[in-house]
């Protein structure tokens, strides 16, 4: 892919002119666009030196664009991101609430511009295959941030799968503990079913993308219960107003949870929850998230015809176990005991690596490790767990992806590869 544009630089009078790199190429022009906790993201552009530069953000709310101006200067701030369609981008960086994320998506791809969309695609499954297939119709190029990918210890997980330490995997089970549920997903608009579907779906997606990754299939029936346990039966409510995270999180207050105030007004999703699915090459899996325990970490169990792993932690100092050379009792030394690697920047190091993964993308169509197919599948898994759950647990199907949609994705020249 060459960069380029029909405009020439100096009739963009609100983005600054980009120069050319060490290989003689443009930067690449980005914009950041929601300047919430994840409007973050773009700040690894400049921190790792990348052939590229946010020459613009947008948000509605003036507080961040403010903020906006300071962690991205000389960016054009805006208030409407179709003030960015006409501005010669060739990529933009959506972090804004869920609910936002199909209709960003299909502006943008639809005016050439190449979209990183956080995780998740889209909130509804019809919605990822809406942006799916504008990607395909016009051919540019869509990238999903499932930045567990490249978290170290899911890739340390990965290595092993691959390697065959455990032999061809059968069941794998991921307990989900989101010890600050509370603060990260009740107080704000997360907690309102109409901007996410579910925590099933908007924190799931996550850990759904790696059973996935780490199994080679996709879930294709699935049956889930949980409900609201806890938060719910809160009656401090009142919301955070336009604060974000950062604003009102404290790590050393809050507990137990039944403290917790200012929870946001609507409250309608599950603060618990449990699924269980079926992959179209026959691996069973089980997904359980918890948003009111005391720790907070994921613990993966895969198993094998060979034996089984577990990582224990999954952060810096986590370790991945291996269980493969005899029969036993519990023993916690295991016959292979692998150390994470630790890495700087945020989940792990994984964030720097996602946004590098996306310039490269949008520079040269590198292949990538994140796939906007698998990124919806992990939200059709969580819309099909939703709807199971919210029938008391009847068994749920989840849609088949068009052929040709998955095709483009698969073997389009210049587009991210699936990696199953």
């Amino acid at each position: 892919m060459t960069l380029s544009h029909t405009r020439e630089e100096s009739d963009t009078p609100h983005a600054p002119a980009t120069r050319p790199t060490a290989d003689g190429q443009r930067e690449v022009r980005l914009a950041v666009v929601g300047l919430g906790m994840r409007g973050t993201l773009g700040r690894h552009v400049a921190e790792r030196q990348l052939p590229a530069r946010v020459v613009a953000v947008c948000d509605p709310v003036a507080a961040r664009r403010d903020r906006g101006r300071e962690q991205y200067p000389g960016a054009a701030p805006h208030a409407d991101h179709h003030a960015l369609l006409d501005e010669g981008l060739d990529g933009v960086i959506l972090t804004t609430p869920d609910d936002t994320h199909e209709q960003l998506a299909v502006d943008f791809l639809e005016a050439g511009v190449a979209v990183f969309v956080d995780k998740p695609l889209a909130i509804t499954t019809a919605g990822c295959d809406r942006v799916l297939e504008t990607a395909r119709r016009t051919g540019t190029r869509l990238y999903v941030g499932h930045n567990m990918r490249h978290m170290p210890v899911v890739r340390t997980l990965r290595e092993l799968v691959v390697k065959g330490v455990i032999g061809e995997v059968k069941a794998i089970w991921c307990r989900h503990f989101v010890g600050h549920g509370g603060d990260f997903y009740f107080k704000d608009w997360h907690a309102d079913r109409r901007r996410t579907t579910g925590l099933l779906l908007q924190k799931g997606a996550h850990d759904l993308d790696v059973i996935h990754w780490l199994t080679g299939g996709y879930t294709v029936r699935t049956q889930a219960m949980g409900g609201l346990t806890v938060y719910g039966d809160i009656t401090a409510r009142g919301g955070q107003g336009g604060r974000t995270l950062t604003d009102w999180f404290d790590p050393d207050a809050n507990w137990p949870p039944t403290a917790l105030t200012g929870l946001n007004d609507v409250v309608d999703v599950e603060d618990l929850s449990m699924m269980t699915m079926r992959l179209d090459n026959g691996v069973f899996a089980t997904y359980q998230q918890c948003h009111f325990t005391p720790d907070y970490w994921r613990n993966y169990t895969v198993i094998g015809t060979h034996g089984r792993l577990e990582n224990f932690g999954d952060t810096e100092g986590a370790v991945v176990k291996v269980w493969n050379g005899r029969r036993s009792g519990y023993r916690a030394d295991a016959d292979l005991v692998v150390e994470v690697p630790a890495e700087d920047g945020g989940h792990g190091g994984a964030d720097p690596r996602l946004v590098t993964e996306f310039v490269d993308f949008v520079r040269a169509g590198i292949p990538t490790l994140t796939s906007p197919v698998a990124a919806r599948q992990a939200v059709a898994a969580g819309c099909a767990a939703t709807a199971s759950l919210r029938a008391d647990g009847s068994p749920v199907d989840v849609p088949a992806l068009s052929r040709e949609v998955a095709g483009h994705f698969t073997t389009g020249a210049g587009e991210s590869g699936e990696t199953r």
